[in-house]
């Protein structure tokens, strides 16, 4: 049965019956902007090559003063669009690593391909940037229906190119590659796989036809917004999709949400508490309802000023089944 009526849905807030509050900040999520060379028809963040919002150089410098200003900032992960295209992004990552924090890069890999960029998977190990690449399947058709035809081909040369150079092998050079569901097509939906199992057939799939290896694979849940969201609602999918989460809302997720411990920042210098919510225009505020920026938190002085994480429908997503995050299932 499709469900339309959104007032069947319990409000998220309701479910954890208590606020979800914040934790102490140790990553700075920085969304560079949305160019990307490709137009993944799942992207949340609904980037393509005709996108040209990016970060400024005055947002670099300030994102390069919060670096610098907070000790306990451990990661800083760069996303997009793809990160690599937009301004700041050499700029961000010989900051972070010039005080010793970890950098995270998500990557599309086929990013390795295009003019100008060629120089990437050395830059990476130079510098010892983690890894995140998106491979929503091990099998070529479904990436390629999901990514755009000769993706699937593509990624497998730069996870080569990668091992080459010693990541998945060498403790330093972290690859973690990252799995989704197709979009559902019907409301017979389902959950991400079991990820220890599903990493283990990824691993052996790999090696066995590429001889490639990496270190994790992180499941992702498909979260009902940008792309994925216009497409089930076309589809009058979209609400169903979201009882369907909710049905499966598992309280042992909360204590690990990513939410928690970090600040999401967009290309303009706003912060959220996740990337979803900055998709959704939801922005991170103070108790008395100010919206937070790069400046204010500058001039405060002080990371751990949210009390509470805002929350929305979408959030199920997050606390399905095992959980999900940037960094794979959460229990």
């Amino acid at each position: 049965m499709v469900i339309t009526n959104t007032r069947e849905i319990i409000p998220f807030n309701q479910k954890t019956e208590q606020p979800l509050t914040k934790q102490k900040i140790t990553i700075l999520q920085i969304n560079l902007g949305k160019r990307c060379n490709l137009a993944c028809n799942h992207c949340h963040v609904e980037a393509s090559p005709k996108r040209t919002e990016e970060l400024c150089p005055e947002i670099c410098q300030k994102l390069i003063d919060i670096i610098n200003s907070f000790p306990q900032i451990e990661t800083v992960d760069l996303t997009g669009g793809a990160p690599e295209m937009n301004y700041g992004f050499n700029l961000l990552v010989e900051a972070a690593r010039k005080v010793k924090k970890e950098v995270i890069i998500r990557s599309n890999l086929t990013i390795f391909f295009e003019d100008g960029f060629e120089y990437l998977p050395e830059y990476f190990a130079k510098n010892k940037l983690r890894v995140v690449a998106s491979l929503p399947c091990y099998l070529e058709d479904n990436v390629d229906k999901q990514r755009g035809k000769g993706v699937y081909n593509a990624s497998i040369k730069a996870i080569q190119k990668l091992n080459q150079l010693g990541y998945g092998s060498d403790p330093q050079l972290i690859l973690d590659l990252v799995y989704n569901p197709p979009i559902p097509k019907n409301n017979d939906f389902s959950l991400a796989p079991n990820q220890k199992n599903l990493q283990k057939d990824y691993k052996h799939f790999l090696q066995d036809n590429f001889e490639i290896v990496f270190n994790q694979l992180f499941t992702i849940t498909n979260i009902p917004i940008g792309r994925t969201k216009y497409y089930l609602q076309n589809k009058q999918l979209y609400v169903s999709y979201l009882k369907f989460l909710e049905s499966h809302y598992n309280p042992g997720t909360i204590d690990h949400l990513m939410c928690r411990n970090q600040l999401s920042v967009d290309y303009l210098g706003n912060i959220y508490d996740c990337d979803f919510n900055q998709m959704e225009n939801i922005p991170a505020t103070l108790a008395n309802g100010e919206k937070l920026t790069l400046d204010r938190l500058l001039k405060l002085g002080n990371l751990d000023i949210i009390k509470e994480v805002k929350t929305a429908a979408y959030c199920y997503g997050c606390t399905a089944g095992s959980g999900s995050s940037c960094g794979g299932s959460l229990v």
